[in-house]
């Protein structure tokens, strides 16, 4: 709720069942199969959300440096609220975008 107030975004999924996950999975959109990934779990601890354009077109997935404003404004609105999160971008969080495996719209809560 509290990133909206600053940024319009859109989520584009939240939690995910079997056959959705594995489809991700097949598709090269995740590294884990049912039931392993954070969106799997009920309520999901992941989400994927992108910032939302009023101008077409309205999510601009390659769009790396709006990707980046985002997630920085994701990331600090959770740090504000003292929420620990992981981003997509960033996956061992040393502040060093990840090569390996870039997920720009993937968030995630760690336990």
């Amino acid at each position: 709720m509290e990133v909206i107030k600053k940024v319009d975004c859109i989520v584009i999924c939240g939690e995910r069942g079997e056959q959705a996950q594995n489809e991700a999975y097949r598709n090269g959109f995740s590294k884990l199969k049912f039931p392993n990934g954070k969106h799997n779990k009920h309520p999901s601890l992941a989400i994927d959300v992108m910032p939302y354009f009023k101008e077409f077109p309205h999510v601009r997935w390659n769009d790396e440096d709006a990707c980046k404003k985002f997630a920085k404004i994701v990331l600090n609105t959770a740090e504000e609220l003292g929420i620990k999160i992981r981003w997509g971008g960033d996956w061992n969080m040393n502040g060093i975008e990840d090569d390996n495996w870039y997920d720009r719209p993937h968030f995630e809560l760690i336990k």
